[in-house]
């Protein structure tokens, strides 16, 4: 990640207790600053809403409401700072902040009244993962009752078999060095083919070029941090991602689609369908630049 603090959209509701936990978590893991912003819609242009000065320091002295009880309840609130933001959008606000405060990493919450464990986008992360030019992170409904003595005990990064993983790997890899976690390389190739492909035989390729890319990350990683590949198997991605064994509190971290521009997020069809099945947090990772 570019950056080295984080940035928590925050809204006083469940998906937002859901991100802004993560979002502790994630900077505790990681030796960072986190701040946590609530974005206010600018009233210029709007006119359906108030100008009148009193409205306005009332909303904002209620947002700041929001930012204090929240950070009284995180209970060690060291490294984590409250901001109220104005922007004509939230993913609008939320990525202003991360370049105010040289952030490499966007959370939100994905709850939405999905099922519990599960991610359902809101109209923020799906505008946030189609648009952002740096990390994002999806917190799912449910997170905010992760024990944050668990930390970031595994980062998954789920690896593809075309080119432009670079950027992802390299945030694996900068993720596990700085929370002392193990890497695990997914690979999902061979799963939701067509009948008339040979489903063992691309396999067997997913498990060579799974292997072949293990052998890249554990040459960057420091002595003593573990990392593994696994391959999945099912009737589709959703079926596949499943079936694997999930640590509480690991991540995954999954690249954008080949369609984005450089070095922004386009959230494609394969990594929308591991979103659905997923049971932990997500951050979705821009691609690298051709020219980099």
């Amino acid at each position: 990640m570019s950056g080295d603090r984080v940035v928590v959209g925050y809204t006083a509701t469940d998906a937002g207790a859901d991100a802004l936990a993560l979002g502790a978590r994630l900077g505790a893991a990681l030796g960072t600053s986190v701040h946590v912003v609530v974005v206010l819609p600018s009233p210029q242009g709007n006119v359906s809403i108030p100008t009148a000065a009193s409205y306005d320091r009332l909303v904002e002295d209620t947002a700041r409401g929001w930012l204090r009880d929240a950070l009284a309840r995180i209970g060690d609130p060291a490294g984590i700072r409250g901001h109220v933001r104005y922007a004509h959008d939230v993913s609008d606000g939320l990525v202003a902040a991360a370049e105010e405060f040289g952030a490499g990493l966007i959370v939100v919450g994905t709850g939405g009244g999905g099922p519990r464990g599960r991610h359902r986008l809101g109209t923020t992360a799906e505008e946030l993962v189609h648009s952002a030019p740096v990390p994002v992170a999806l917190a799912p409904e449910g997170a905010r009752d992760v024990d944050p003595s668990v930390g970031l005990p595994r980062v998954t990064a789920a690896i593809g078999t075309r080119p432009g993983a670079d950027l992802l790997l390299d945030t694996a890899v900068g993720v596990s060095r700085r929370a002392k976690a193990p890497v695990r390389l997914l690979s999902l190739a061979g799963v939701d083919l067509p009948d008339r492909v040979d489903a063992s035989l691309t396999r067997l390729t997913g498990h060579a070029h799974a292997e072949s890319v293990l052998e890249s990350v554990r040459a960057d990683l420091p002595a003593g941090i573990a990392a593994e590949a696994v391959v999945g198997t099912g009737s589709d991605i959703e079926d596949a991602v499943s079936r694997i064994e999930w640590q509480p509190g690991e991540i995954a971290l999954v690249g954008s689609s080949r369609l984005a521009q450089p070095r922004r997020l386009f959230l494609g069809s394969t990594a929308g369908r591991i979103l659905r099945a997923l049971p932990v947090p997500m951050i979705v990772v821009p691609r690298t630049s051709e020219a980099s």
